[in-house]
C-alpha cells in the first residue's frame, strides 16, 4: 500500500497538472462545470493564437468552417425570422465556439510539454476514473447485497441487465461516454505496452455493459492482432477477450442475449406487438364466484360457532427439500414475482412523452399508432429519415435545415421535455422538420417500456446532425477538415490510427461534438501521437 501510494505521489509530480484539472472538470457531465472549466484553464494559460489557416492549419479548420455554414444555413432558410430561434442558433454557435476553446488548450498542453509528462498525466486521469468507476460497482454490490449485481432481480430489476448503465467513472456523464473513454485507453495503452493499464481499461469498459463499445472495439483489435502487434501485445489482446467472454457468459449472461437478440431483430424483423404500455389488470368477479365467496364464508361461520371441544384436524407438515444427504434445501425468493420483475407502471418521464403525443398526434406517423411494430431499430429509422428528407427538400442539401432544426443535442433540448438537461420555457423551440422525423422515432421507442430505451432505437448521430442540419457542405467539412486533418498523419501514427476508426464508428452513437467530452480526450491523443511521431522523424532524418 505504501509502495503504490509513493509511485502514485511520484506520479502527481510528474504531470501536467493544469491539463489534469481541465480533463477532469470539461469532461464533467455538467455545463455548468465545463464553463468554468475553460475559464480556469484560460487565465492558468492564457492563449488566444489558435493559428487557424487553409495550408498547415494548427488545429482542425473544421471548427470554423462548420460556423460559417450554420450562418449559412440560417439565412438560406429565413429561419431568422421564426420567433424563437435565434436564442437556439446562438446557444448551437456557443457550443461551436466551446469546441474551439477547449481543442485550442489541449493543443497548447501537448506543444508547451514534453511527451512524457503528457503521457503520465494521462495515465493519473485513467486511474482516477478507474478508481470512481470500481467505487460505483462497489457501491452497488452493498446496496443490492450481492456480489454480482448483473444478475440480481430483485427491487424491481433495479440493476441487472441495467447495472452498467450506473458506471460513470469520472465524468458522471451517461456510462456509454465511461465506455467510449476506456476503449481509447485499451488502444492507447496497449501500444504503450502498460499491461496493466490495458486490462484495467477493460474491466471498466465490460463494467459499463456498452456492447455496441464492445463490439468494435474487438473488432479493432483482432485486426491489430492480425496485422499490427508484437508478441506481447498478442498476449495481452488474448487476455482482453478473454475478459470479454468470462463477462458475457457468466457475469452478464443476459446481456449477451440481449446483443443476440438485437442483432437478430436488424436482420430478422419481429411481427407487430402491442404499442401500449402494460398495465395491471383487475377482473371484477362474476355472479358464481360472489356466490362461492358467500357459501365459503357461511361455512366458515358455522364451524367457528360448533363444540370448542372439537379437536381440530392437524395441519400436515410440510415436506422440505433435501439433498441425497439428508442436508435440508433452503428454497430462494421466487423471482417470477412482482419484486423480481421489471415494473410496468407508467413512469413520469414515460408520461410525460405519452402527453406529448397525444396533443401532437397529427403530426407523429411513429409514435401515435396504436400498435407498435418492433421492426428496424430507431438509429437505422432515424437515418432513412434523414435521407428522405434531402431527397425532399434538395434546397436543403447544400447548407441542411439549420442549427437545432433537424438532429442535435440542442434539438431535443430545445422541447423542454427534459431532454439533456433543462430550456427556459418562454425559448421552448420544435421545429417541425425535426417533429416529423427523429422526434417522432424518439418518442415511438422512448415512450415504451425500457426495454426499448436502447442505444439502438436513439437517433442520436453526428452524421446525422451534420448532413440534416449542416448538409454537404458541414459533411465535407467535417471529412477533409476534421477526419483528414488527423488521417493525412497515417504514415507515422501508432496508436492515433484505430483511435480514429473508433472515433469515426462511435459518431454514429451519439452529438459527440455537442457532449463535449470524449471528441476533447480524442484530440489530446491524436495531438500527442503525431508530436511523438513527428518527432522521432525528425530525429532519424537528422
Amino acid at each position: 500500500m505504501k509502495n503504490g501510494i509513493n509511485i502514485f505521489k511520484k506520479l502527481l509530480n510528474n504531470i501536467d497538472g493544469k491539463l489534469l484539472l481541465f480533463l477532469i472538470l470539461f469532461l464533467n457531465v455538467k455545463l455548468a462545470v465545463k464553463i468554468p472549466a475553460i475559464i480556469i484553464i484560460y487565465l492558468l494559460q492564457f492563449n488566444f493564437s489558435f493559428g487557424f489557416s487553409l495550408k498547415n492549419s494548427r488545429l482542425p479548420l473544421f471548427y470554423l468552417l462548420i460556423i460559417g455554414v450554420a450562418f449559412i444555413g440560417l439565412l438560406a432558410n429565413h429561419h431568422f425570422t421564426e420567433p424563437g430561434y435565434l436564442p437556439l442558433f446562438f446557444t448551437g454557435i456557443f457550443f461551436w465556439g466551446l469546441c474551439i476553446l477547449a481543442v485550442h488548450q489541449v493543443k497548447l498542453s501537448v506543444e508547451n510539454n514534453d511527451t512524457e509528462v503528457i503521457h503520465r498525466t494521462i495515465l493519473v486521469f485513467f486511474l482516477i476514473n478507474a478508481l470512481i468507476s470500481f467505487y460505483n460497482i462497489g457501491l452497488i454490490m452493498w446496496q443490492a447485497g450481492t456480489i454480482n449485481p448483473y444478475t440480481y432481480q430483485g427491487e424491481y430489476q433495479k440493476y441487472f441487465i441495467g447495472t452498467g448503465d450506473y458506471i460513470l467513472g469520472l465524468t458522471f456523464d451517461i456510462s456509454t461516454t465511461n465506455a467510449v473513454l476506456n476503449a481509447l485507453g485499451v488502444i492507447y495503452f496497449l501500444d504503450r505496452e502498460k499491461p496493466l493499464m490495458v486490462l484495467t481499461c477493460m474491466a471498466v469498459l465490460l463494467l459499463t455493459g456498452s456492447n455496441f463499445t464492445n463490439i468494435i472495439l474487438i473488432a479493432i483489435l483482432a485486426f491489430l492482432f492480425i496485422f499490427k502487434s508484437s508478441k506481447d501485445q498478442k498476449s495481452i489482446i488474448v487476455i482482453c477477450l478473454m475478459f470479454l467472454v468470462v463477462f458475457m457468459a457468466k457475469v452478464s449472461p443476459q446481456n449477451n442475449k440481449y446483443t443476440g437478440d438485437t442483432i437478430a431483430n436488424i436482420i430478422h424483423p419481429q411481427k407487430p406487438l402491442p404499442a401500449t404500455i402494460a398495465k395491471i389488470q383487475v377482473v371484477a368477479p362474476g355472479p358464481d364466484e360472489i356466490k362461492r365467496k358467500i357459501a365459503q364464508r357461511y361455512l366458515d361461520s358455522l364451524r367457528r360457532g360448533s363444540n370448542k371441544s372439537t379437536v381440530p384436524t392437524p395441519t400436515p407438515k410440510a415436506i422440505l427439500p433435501k439433498t441425497e444427504n439428508g442436508r435440508i434445501l433452503i428454497a430462494g425468493p421466487d423471482i417470477n414475482t412482482p419484486p423480481y420483475q421489471t415494473p410496468t407502471d407508467t413512469t413520469p418521464e414515460q408520461g410525460t412523452l405519452l402527453t406529448f403525443i397525444d396533443t401532437h398526434k397529427a403530426y407523429l406517423a411513429l409514435s401515435s399508432e396504436s400498435d407498435f411494430i418492433q421492426g428496424a431499430p430507431g438509429k437505422v429509422i432515424s437515418q432513412l429519415q434523414t435521407i428522405k428528407f434531402l431527397e425532399r427538400h434538395p434546397v436543403k442539401i447544400i447548407a441542411g435545415d439549420g442549427i437545432g432544426n433537424f438532429s442535435s443535442k440542442l434539438a431535443f433540448k430545445a422541447t423542454g421535455l427534459g431532454f439533456a438537461g433543462g430550456w427556459p420555457e418562454k425559448y421552448r423551440y420544435i421545429s417541425k422538420d425535426f417533429l416529423l422525423n427523429h422526434l417522432d422515432v424518439y418518442l415511438n421507442f422512448f415512450s415504451k417500456r425500457t426495454g426499448f430505451h436502447s442505444l439502438t432505437n436513439s437517433p442520436y448521430s453526428v452524421y446525422d446532425q451534420l448532413l440534416g442540419e449542416y448538409g454537404l457542405l458541414g459533411m465535407t467539412a467535417f471529412l477533409i477538415f476534421y477526419v483528414w486533418f488527423f488521417a493525412r498523419h497515417y504514415k507515422r501514427l501508432t496508436y492515433g490510427i484505430p483511435l480514429l476508426i473508433l472515433m469515426l464508428a462511435v459518431f454514429s452513437i451519439d452529438y459527440w461534438f455537442e457532449q463535449l467530452s470524449v471528441v476533447v480526450f480524442f484530440e489530446l491523443l491524436l495531438f500527442l501521437n503525431i508530436k511523438e511521431t513527428t518527432k522521432i522523424v525528425g530525429y532519424v532524418q537528422g
